[in-house]
């Protein structure tokens, strides 16, 4: 399942106690409404569970349903959703997964854009809902380079929210800065995984050092030392959309579905 949507309006992506609006809540419920199932549930796999108020354009999740039940719905299902659906989310195609996959430990890589102007008039009505205004110039430049030295296999505890029993190791593949001709910094961010507010606390760190309160090294200082830095900023969640996600060739779908689950670890000897 091929998704989007515009999380302004949600609490995130995962269903939550207290009937908050929850992007799983709303499809898992039209599911069951235009399939027909009653009390029935079929719980939906998300290759990454957004937090509140973030975005995606490129999300996949996956269902597993009943043989039958797929056979029955699977010509008018896609049209069916589109028309239970709130407009904030959409569904654009539905598919038989192929065998192993997994939309979760399948992935081989998630990537995300954070947007962020520094016009001094502020943000563009219009993007207000996707762009964080940021009242100090940036230097482009200074943020590219501070970012090169996080890229990488770390321990990023120090720009991740801990979570018992989970690991912060990750591999940073991608972290560019680029003006567009509107004004607009984009801040492409792809990892082979990301631990609870990482990509922003990683613009936070970004921000301090082309506003120039921080010098292109301290990124990197702060990710060495391992530990929250509380002038590490986690900026506003509206900036921020899932693009896309990375998934293998489907011979190697049921591999990476094992090995993702795996703990990591770091090799010895490195500690960040």
């Amino acid at each position: 399942m091929d998704l989007a949507y515009d999380g302004s309006e949600f609490s995130g992506w995962a269903k939550q106690a207290g009937g908050r609006r929850t992007v799983q809540g709303e499809i898992e419920d039209a599911l069951r409404t235009v399939t027909r199932s009653g009390g029935t549930t079929y719980e939906l796999t998300v290759a990454g569970r957004t937090d509140a108020g973030v975005h995606a354009r490129g999300q996949v999740a996956h269902v597993d349903l009943p043989a039958e039940l797929w056979a029955e719905h699977q010509e008018k299902l896609l049209k069916r959703l589109a028309g239970r659906l709130p407009k904030d989310v959409r569904v654009w195609s539905l598919a038989e997964a192929p065998s192993g996959f997994n939309a979760r430990f399948s992935a081989v890589w998630r990537r995300y854009a954070y947007r962020v102007t520094d016009n001094p008039g502020g943000v563009d009505p219009l993007l207000r809902s996707h762009v964080l205004w940021h009242d100090w110039p940036l230097d482009v430049d200074a943020m590219n380079e501070a970012a090169r030295g996080l890229l990488g296999e770390h321990d990023f505890a120090a720009y991740c929210k801990k979570r018992e029993g989970a690991t912060t190791i990750r591999t940073l593949q991608e972290l560019r800065l680029e003006r567009g001709g509107d004004g607009v910094v984009t801040a492409t961010v792809r990892a082979d995984a990301f631990c609870h507010n990482m990509v922003r606390s990683l613009i936070g760190a970004l921000l301090f050092v082309g506003d120039g309160h921080r010098g292109a090294d301290w990124p990197a200082k702060v990710l060495a030392a391992g530990v929250r830095d509380s002038a590490v900023h986690v900026v506003r969640p509206h900036g921020l959309t899932l693009e896309e996600v990375g998934y293998p060739a489907d011979e190697l779908l049921a591999a990476r579905n094992k090995e993702a689950r795996n703990r990591r670890t770091l090799p010895a000897g490195r500690c960040c």
